[in-house]
């Protein structure tokens, strides 16, 4: 009897089954694509973390022979003991450990070291990738919880989806009560009515979950394969595979299913504890225990907005993952829109606009000093080629005596206020850092034309600027000359070891730097000197990093293809001899906003998400009320209500439903904006100029219209049925 009367009930509410079905599908499909998304950007952060740093788990670094060795790879935990060859230099021996059980890895390593008797110190974890497995020192009072961050996100938003089959299923079975009341007046049992409700979930939530999670692997994959479509011109990406793990189509399935038997047996249970006559009186309506006024609606849409307000304050636990989910959808999209253009005019700023004159193709020379590179006057020949600089960096600090710091320092309140803990206060003067910039000699003659100053003989040119940190902030900085400029040599003195110093001329003093893509530190008295100079003093000074970098200028006009070109030929001559690493300007704007186009896509495919579990949600509802409202309806015509007063009822429901998260959602955004203009240091008016208004609006109307859709659906419905009957009968027709 229980099987033909399901069967019957399906038939004749097809609306609220297809809304279950509906709810069940997208639940499941959005509940796998977000389930196999984590798992894919989860294996390929772990997979980059390898290729960067490599898989070892943990690292012993000390005098390790032979039989250490054996000691370790015989360790109870331990599956693996390799000899890093490449950073084992004798007699200190690194060893990295492999671990066939890595959550113990922070009490194993301390007793291997002790087995060892080698110091605490000499063990080292890989904490980015073990972080990866959610495994940190639990000595460690602050470990980096991200991955912990991203797994909140994950089941928020997964129970967000649960949420959507219990809502489904909550409103259909509350609309029952009534019917499944006359059952058990007549001898039906609690355990029956719940074998009818199960068998009901079954049929209906079997082939939609089943599809659902089978669709959400498709779309994993597809937006698996759009990333690396808009990340295909990142330099130094690896490829994403789309990855998959049985587990979590096992999970998913158990998931969608457990949620359909939570949300039958949540309403059987209810049925279970009132008496058939409670049960009989239930007539499945939408009552407000308490009637309370909607004075703004009422003021604004009159009787239609008073009965509207009172019907959604009936509806407001059912609409509450459509309100959280929208709000949630709005603020998201709106802030994610407005921090990637703040992040754009910042990065514009501060680096494409700022270097746009200053190069167009970098070639760094890896573990290679500057006296060593000999085709300088080579790539200066190549098609194409405007100038070029060949450069190396170097650290060094310089004294300063208090009587040398400029007028303009002095005003501000002296170094110390200015630079505050970037400079060290001794007796009577300031140790300040004094970063050597060391040029080719052709391309230091240029710079010296470039200033105004001659190159003839040895010397430094002393970049004399400070920034102005009380008059000004970084976004737009001022400067102010560093120290008088008197002085006719300076005193540099190693960075490690300051009692190695070296005096060398001045050739000059400026505020302008050299045409190079470089940033200087905002409390240093920086020196650019020339190969020449540098070759005489590097026994005293040392300290240059390893690689040297070569600046290319292009002509006027060139295109992405011929940099291309270009960049490939420079890379020619010089990596016959050298290791390289090369990039420009053009391909490197490209790929940052293909970069930027990647983030937008997957955090705006999230914020799509909320809203679809919201306006699921509403459709689930609407869908779903034609039993629920049928009698609410009937009596309001029977005082005389009008179907275009009912459709005018229908509209404001709609326009709350969505209004409602975007009135919350547009101060908290003012808000975060503010903040993100405040703490970038923008100039608020170049914001107001790009502000993304039109995608907004995009996504506001899409809300608006979808929310409308569902309320136009059900409010047919609603209107083509016989509404007299109501009164009269609570079957459904």
């Amino acid at each position: 009897m229980w099987k033909d009367y399901s069967a019957s009930f399906m038939k004749k509410n097809r609306a609220s089954s297809v809304s279950i079905m509906v709810a069940a599908f997208i639940s499941a499909l959005f509940l796998s694509l977000l389930c196999s998304l984590f798992f894919n950007f989860w294996n390929y952060d772990v997979e980059k973390i390898v290729l960067e740093e490599g898989d070892w788990q943990g690292r012993i670094t000390d005098e390790i022979d032979e039989d250490d060795l054996t000691m370790i790879q015989n360790f109870a935990n331990v599956e693996k003991a390799v000899v890093n060859e490449e950073l084992s230099e004798e007699p200190e021996i690194v060893v990295d450990v492999y671990f066939q059980n890595n959550r113990t890895i922070y009490q194993d390593m301390p007793l291997i070291t002790e087995k060892l008797g080698l110091d605490a110190d000499a063990a080292s974890y890989h904490e980015l990738l073990l972080s990866r497995y959610l495994i940190h020192d639990p000595q460690d009072e602050e470990p980096p919880l991200l991955m912990a961050f991203y797994l909140v996100i994950l089941i928020i938003m997964s129970l967000a989806l649960i949420l959507i089959i219990h809502n489904s299923f909550a409103v259909t079975m509350n609309a029952r009560i009534h019917q499944f009341g006359i059952f058990s007046s007549i001898g039906a049992t609690p355990g029956q009515i719940r074998t009818c409700l199960m068998q009901e979930a079954a049929a209906l939530c079997a082939v939609p979950i089943l599809v659902g999670s089978i669709g959400g692997i498709a779309l994993s994959f597809g937006v698996i394969q759009a990333i690396n479509l808009l990340a295909a011109d990142v330099a130094g990406r690896h490829e994403a595979v789309f990855q998959y793990h049985p587990l979590i189509f096992m999970a998913t399935i158990f998931v969608s299913v457990l949620t359909v038997l939570i949300s039958v047996w949540l309403p059987a249970r209810k049925l279970s504890r009132l008496t058939p006559l409670e049960a009989i009186r239930n007539m499945g309506e939408l009552r407000l225990k308490k009637k309370k006024h909607s004075h703004i609606l009422s003021l604004l849409f009159g009787m239609e907005g008073e009965l509207a307000g009172n019907a959604l304050k009936a509806q407001k636990k059912a609409l509450r993952t459509s309100t959280l989910s929208l709000t949630l959808s709005f603020l998201g999209f709106t802030v994610m829109l407005c921090f990637f253009t703040l992040s754009g005019i910042s990065t514009n700023h501060t680096y494409f606009e700022r270097y746009q004159d200053a190069w167009d193709v970098m070639v760094t020379v890896k573990d290679t000093g500057i006296e060593n590179i000999e085709q300088a006057e080579e790539i200066k020949g190549v098609q194409g080629v405007k100038s070029s600089i060949v450069y190396q960096k170097a650290e060094a600090v310089c004294s300063i005596p208090e009587t040398d710091i400029s007028d303009e320092v002095n005003t501000l309140g002296g170094l110390g206020a200015v630079a505050g803990s970037s400079v060290t206060v001794g007796e009577d003067s300031y140790l300040v850092t004094a970063p050597i910039v060391i040029m080719d000699d052709a391309g230091f003659k240029e710079y010296c034309e470039q200033i105004g100053i001659t190159s003839e003989g040895d010397g430094s040119i002393v970049l004399n600027r400070i920034w102005d940190s009380v008059n000004s902030n970084f976004r737009y900085k001022e400067y102010v000359p560093f120290i008088k400029e008197e002085q006719s040599t300076i005193i540099l003195q190693n960075a490690g070891q300051v009692e190695n110093s070296i005096e060398i001329p001045v050739l000059g003093f400026t505020q302008e730097t050299p045409v190079l893509r470089e940033e200087y530190a905002n409390y240093a008295l920086v020196q650019f000197i020339p190969l020449s100079m540098w070759e005489k003093i590097a026994g005293q000074i040392g300290n240059s990093e390893a690689d040297t970098y070569i600046r290319v200028l292009a002509e006027e006009g060139i295109t992405l293809t011929e940099l291309n070109v270009l960049e490939a030929d420079i890379v020619q001559v010089i990596s016959r001899e050298y290791k390289v690493e090369s990039e420009n300007r053009i391909q490197e704007k490209v790929s940052n906003e293909n970069m930027q186009k990647g983030a937008m896509l997957i955090l705006g495919a999230f914020c799509a998400l909320l809203a679809v579990i919201g306006i699921a949600n509403v459709f689930s509802n609407t869908l779903g009320f034609l039993r629920q409202r049928k009698r609410e309806f009937a009596q309001y015509m029977s005082v005389g209500m009008t179907p275009e007063s009912m459709r005018k009822m229908f509209c404001i429901e709609a326009l709350v439903i969505a209004g409602r998260p975007l009135l919350i959602t547009l101060p908290l955004t003012v808000l975060s904006v503010g903040f993100m203009i405040t703490a970038s240091y923008l100039n608020p008016m170049e914001f107001l100029v790009k502000v993304p208004i039109v995608p907004i609006v995009i996504f506001i109307l899409a809300i608006f219209g979808f929310v409308a859709l569902a309320y136009y659906i059900g409010g047919k419905r609603m209107l083509n049925c016989n509404l007299a009957d109501a009164l009269r009968n609570d079957s459904v027709g």
